[in-house]
């Protein structure tokens, strides 16, 4: 069988075609890592190591993929997220470090040993959602998509954690709720300007649309849930929502004209206002 470059050589001319920083070192271990089923450890603690000619050309092929912008994430079809790893495709956002928080504010308003019903409103890949499953094994998760190909990424990720405690409906937003009430509903809705330069620029370029845009303000998404989620709320129910770093003030006088209570932001890790939230107290 014929050998590729000996794995310390495949990670230098793939650096170099990556732009030769630091980061496109770390990408091209990523990306031979995968390629090869081993660690980035493992690449270090063996750079003499020659893979096989079709593992090399493979790892060629991932290379000149991201070269041309495709993100890391779609070439191996996984991400981190929370405690967990998550198949991901095209057919889905890339779950961000900042939806974190969301997680965070969500698991504070939900007891560890009570039983509770949450939905996740566009979950995509199922990351909030998983991630809540996950650490409330008595709360019973909705996870609710549009998209049909979003929600197969998804269940296929529960199935995979072994997450027996979630459910999956299709709808847009609280279309996918029926005349079911919650103790907490979550979204990382799309909220981008649909005009915003950001959409023909680096990873966004290749995520699904539906999941990024809003319409003129970003906001028409976060309105339809906010008009709607009420009558899906519980009494002392609460309703969270990302956006945008510069939307806080918006989101806020969105919730407080629908009624809810206790409104406020939090901030992300780098200071900005990323979740706003209330309470439902009829």
């Amino acid at each position: 069988m014929s050998e590729s470059p000996a794995v310390r050589e495949l990670l230098a001319v793939a650096t170099q075609r990556l732009g030769g920083s630091a980061e496109a070192r770390a990408e091209a271990a990523i990306l031979l890592a995968h390629v090869l089923g081993r660690t980035r450890s493992w690449l270090y603690a063996w750079p003499e190591f020659r893979p096989a000619a079709a593992a090399g050309a493979r790892f060629a092929q991932l290379v000149e993929a991201r070269r041309k912008g495709q993100p890391i994430a779609y070439l191996t079809g996984s991400r981190a997220f929370w405690s967990l790893q998550l198949a991901v495709s095209p057919a889905v956002l890339i779950p961000r470090p900042e939806t974190e928080l969301l997680v965070e504010l969500a698991l504070a308003r939900l007891a560890s040993d009570l039983p509770a019903e949450v939905a996740d409103l566009g979950t995509g890949s199922g990351a909030i959602a998983l991630a809540l499953a996950s650490e409330r094994p008595a709360a019973h998760v909705l996870a609710t998509d549009a998209s049909a190909d979003a929600l197969a990424v998804a269940r296929a990720n529960a199935q995979d954690l072994g997450l027996a405690n979630v459910d999956f409906a299709q709808g847009d937003w609280c279309g996918a709720l029926a005349e079911r009430r919650f103790d907490l509903i979550v979204s990382n809705p799309p909220y981008i300007e649909a005009a915003d330069a950001h959409l023909g620029q680096g990873d966004l370029r290749f995520e699904p649309a539906a999941a990024l845009a809003s319409g003129a303000d970003g906001l028409d998404a976060i309105r339809s849930i906010v008009a709607a989620a009420p009558r899906h709320l519980r009494p002392g129910a609460w309703l969270l929502l990302e956006h945008g770093w510069a939307q806080g003030p918006a989101v806020r006088e969105l919730l407080l004209a629908r009624g809810l209570a206790e409104v406020a932001t939090a901030h992300d890790c780098g200071g900005q206002e990323r979740v706003s939230f209330g309470r439902w107290l009829p």
